[in-house]
């Protein structure tokens, strides 16, 4: 297998698509980071420096996006990048039948291809994560503390599994389709249909459902509705468990009576607890990723391979 994976690796690395992209999330990124950065120097009086880290991952400035909002809208795409054409492409070029006449153990061309695009992944996440510490470091002239460093690591390895996803559904596509352009196609068209139209579908079904609110808990329980809905989609789940770990003072997800928030001190939330809170999120995406790579395992093991 790690001739595969160490094969793949040299391609990923090597491919001018993967180039395009992560020179566009790296330009990006960096402005994002340097702008946050300007205006947390500009409100320093104002600002808390317990978790000044973590303000440049998630507070918009320069009429930019955060840049935990950026990556999460690009990080699907490079997950689909590099998986939509991880089979259909040896279909294309006709190698399939070739790499597999060789000393090649036909799941060890799927575990490495796999693994090779989660490495790559992990690679470009970790190396944004060190850039967002030495332009803050730069930036605000003091490093992070070991709390901050939790909640980015842990951010770091939600995003992967994340991406991840994408990666493992367009394999699975480039599988069942074995064309190119139809495995993307598919790839995106679901991306979007979950990114974008899986909450306005959970907010509609909500509002039907309880049509018309009167009362503080019947606006609740709408808004209940649409979340545990809204967490069909992935990306949910990714943007939830990012709000509750790069946000400590955060302690609830979704909406609540004003009654449930009285008497909570405004105090940061442990580690641990946050953990607590993003748990069934994280346990789920990790859940998907399986399942998808379970599928994409047993269809090519008995996918008929010719000559």
């Amino acid at each position: 297998m790690s001739v595969v994976f160490w094969k793949e690796i040299a391609d990923h690395f090597s491919s001018r698509r993967f180039m395009i992209l992560l020179a566009i999330i790296v330009l990006t990124g960096v402005w994002a980071i340097y702008a946050s950065g300007q205006s947390i120097r500009q409100d320093a009086e104002n600002a808390s420096a317990a978790f000044v880290f973590l303000l440049l991952l998630t507070s918009q400035s320069g009429g930019l996006l955060s840049l935990a909002t950026f990556l999460g809208l690009l990080g699907p795409l490079v997950g689909i990048m590099l998986g939509f054409d991880a089979i259909s492409g040896e279909y294309a070029r006709g190698t399939l039948s070739r790499v597999l006449s060789q000393p090649i153990y036909r799941d060890s061309l799927i575990n490495g291809k796999f693994l090779a695009g989660l490495a790559t992944v992990a690679t470009l996440w970790g190396s944004i994560l060190l850039l967002v510490i030495g332009l803050g470091i730069a930036l605000v002239g003091f490093p992070p503390n070991a709390e901050e460093l939790w909640r980015m690591l842990i951010y770091t390895v939600v995003g992967i599994v994340y991406v991840g996803f994408w990666l493992v559904l367009a394999m699975l596509f480039s599988l069942l389709f074995q064309r190119t352009v139809t495995a993307a196609l598919g790839s995106l068209a679901l991306w979007l249909f979950l990114a974008i139209f899986a909450p306005l579908i959970a907010q509609i079904t909500a509002n039907f459902i309880v049509p018309n609110p009167s009362t503080p808990e019947e606006m609740l329980r709408q808004a209940d509705l649409a979340a545990m809905i809204g967490r069909i989609s992935p990306t949910t789940l990714y943007e939830e468990s990012v709000h509750i770990v790069l946000n400590p003072t955060a302690r609830v997800l979704g909406a609540a009576l004003e009654e449930q928030t009285q008497g909570i001190l405004l105090t940061p939330l442990a580690l641990g607890q946050s953990l607590l809170l993003i748990l069934p999120q994280f346990t789920t995406l990790i859940a998907l990723v399986g399942v998808c790579f379970g599928i994409c395992y047993i269809k090519f093991m008995r996918t008929e391979i010719r000559a």
